[in-house]
């Protein structure tokens, strides 16, 4: 699993965000289930910065939020992050061809109805 945590940061506190950045990346580094981990800048726009880091797998990674450390050294930088999606499920790699966790039926099937198709009334 990717996680990727966009942020912009006036050029007037990227020296503050860093070390805070650097804390939340090193409190996901110690939870089990962490694989790796970066902080980034954009080139052609000082003000834009990114958080990713790579998991075994969404429960490692949800169950990473509840720990004392995350919360008090990744959950305030967390909240600094744009309002998007975050969490991705990795589906090729340069390192092997992975399959999908979602049921075969994911997208067609809604919520209510795992244990069997709708039924009209």
């Amino acid at each position: 699993m990717l996680v990727v945590t966009r942020f912009e940061v006036p050029e007037a506190d990227a020296d503050a965000f860093l070390p805070q950045a650097k804390a939340a990346l090193a409190s996901f580094a110690a939870r089990p289930g962490y694989v790796r981990g970066r902080i980034g800048r954009a080139a052609d726009d000082p003000t834009a910065w990114v958080l990713t880091t790579e998991w075994v797998g969404v429960g490692a990674y949800r169950r990473s939020l509840s720990a004392y450390d995350v919360k008090v050294d990744a959950a305030p930088l967390l909240s600094r992050g744009r309002d998007e999606p975050s969490a991705f499920e990795v589906l090729v790699s340069d390192e092997q061809l992975t399959t999908s966790d979602r049921a075969a039926d994911a997208d067609t099937v809604a919520l209510g109805e795992a244990a069997g198709p709708a039924q009209s009334a």
